[in-house]
């Protein structure tokens, strides 16, 4: 049920009066209107909140080379996983520290983004049919190629590239972990994939 608009109290009349008075009008000749007595409905107030939101704490201040007064806890400094495990979490930590000997490989140096996608699915394809579980793919760290145009080039682009391909069919139902390969495999330039059995 819409409310009823309300009339305009006195000192809100004498505020609008006092206004009325500075303003000059546009069109001298035409009769002036008289003022309003009614004022829009007042919208209705919103239902109080159960319990205020607690306001997040300042940031200290803090000098160039200072020593912080408190310590970030352990769970704070470590990044979060990339995805989620979904593979035994004992055989994806001897995984990652380079314990299992991928089965096969692929190295994509040198490859276009075009070449080098068709080339991972064959192999993801031909390794999954085969039985292999976990295979290495070679990406490289990436070279800065800016040339300095108006638009930057990324570093790297089939280390970018890799994973999504990856976690998009036709791969994606093959694939059951990716990780970073350890240092012995060739670290942040190389991929672990661990498929799925067949």
């Amino acid at each position: 049920m819409p409310r009823r608009p309300r009339s305009l109290r006195p000192e809100e009349r004498e505020l609008w009066q006092a206004v009325a008075r500075t303003a000059r009008p546009l069109n001298p000749d035409a009769p002036r209107p008289a003022p309003p007595d009614i004022l829009p409905p007042a919208p209705e107030p919103s239902a109080p909140k159960s319990a205020a939101k607690p306001r997040p704490q300042p940031i200290p201040a803090f000098r160039i080379g200072a020593v912080p007064s408190q310590t970030i806890p352990q769970t704070a400094q470590r990044p979060a996983p990339e995805q989620a495990l979904r593979m035994d979490s004992r055989a994806f930590t001897a995984m990652t520290k380079g314990r299992l000997r991928p089965e096969a490989r692929l190295d994509l140096h040198g490859h276009t983004l075009d070449q080098a996608q068709g080339e991972l699915t064959r192999f993801i394809l031909k390794s999954h049919a085969a039985g292999r579980r976990l295979v290495l793919v070679i990406t490289g760290k990436g070279r800065i190629r800016d040339e300095g145009g108006p638009i930057p080039t990324r570093p790297g682009a089939l280390r970018h590239q890799v994973p999504h391909w990856l976690a998009r069919p036709p791969l994606s139902p093959l694939v059951l972990q990716t990780a970073p390969a350890h240092l012995r495999h060739g670290g942040e330039g190389a991929l672990y994939v661990y498929l799925r059995r067949r």
